[in-house]
């Protein structure tokens, strides 16, 4: 599928780009999607009026708490890279940072990710690991608002590790600015990048077959416009 193509070479190659100011022309990153391309997942998802608030979301897994997602980066899972004996953290860092350097055949303790949020280069080590993390590009939360509360255990588990579509490394800061919000609030720093995150917010919105709100729509197609 080409859009999927796209979506694995984008995360290499927007390194460089940097980030732009408000007032300065923007160009999209080299191997964005295109116009069409976006408006086709647009016109693939289902759009509602309103984010739903049907409560019950909670990501912890201690003792007593409802662990609705599954145990963080489990390879336990159906999902893509899933029962290969290397936790999702270590297959997404593994897959998307450059110079890689493996303890053992998993833990990934040395790499460059090309930052497909601010278009920057992190260097990145496992002793401070922290400096990268890993973002569920259509959030749990807002994932489970929209419909993923209704999903068997096994699907929710298999959203919040599918490497092939949902998960990219990003800087810490940059992921925790994020949070759960969706496109109507909150967009990549460097606004090169926005057709690659609008269509990568769709992609996993139609694989999932989940709804963007009429706000998300308004954004995404605003961002559309503007691909080449």
């Amino acid at each position: 599928m080409r859009t999927r193509a796209w979506l694995l070479v984008m995360v290499l190659a927007v390194a460089g780009c940097g980030v732009l100011t408000p007032d300065e022309p923007v160009t999209p990153a080299p191997g964005s999607p295109t116009r069409a391309e976006v408006t086709a997942l647009l016109d693939q998802v289902r759009v509602i009026a309103a984010r739903p608030r049907p409560g019950g979301y909670e990501r912890g897994c201690k003792a007593g708490q409802a662990c609705v997602f599954g145990t963080a980066w489990s390879d336990d899972t159906e999902a893509p890279g899933g029962h290969d004996g290397c936790d999702t953290r270590n297959n997404v860092l593994a897959a998307q940072l450059r110079e890689v350097v493996l303890r053992g055949r998993c833990v990934v303790v040395e790499g460059v990710l090309s930052d497909p949020y601010t278009g920057t280069d992190i260097t990145f080590r496992k002793s401070d690991g922290g400096r990268v993390q890993i973002d569920h590009v259509y959030p749990l939360a807002a994932a489970w608002d929209m419909g993923a509360a209704a999903w068997p255990p096994g699907r929710r588990l298999r959203f919040a590790n599918d490497l092939s579509v949902n998960l990219l490394a990003t800087g810490a800061a940059t992921n925790q600015s994020k949070g759960d919000d969706t496109p109507a609030d909150w967009l990549p720093p460097a606004r090169a990048n926005h057709c690659f995150y609008a269509a990568k917010y769709l992609t996993v919105a139609v694989d999932y077959a989940l709804p963007i709100t009429a706000a998300d729509n308004a954004a995404l197609h605003d961002i559309a416009r503007a691909c080449p």
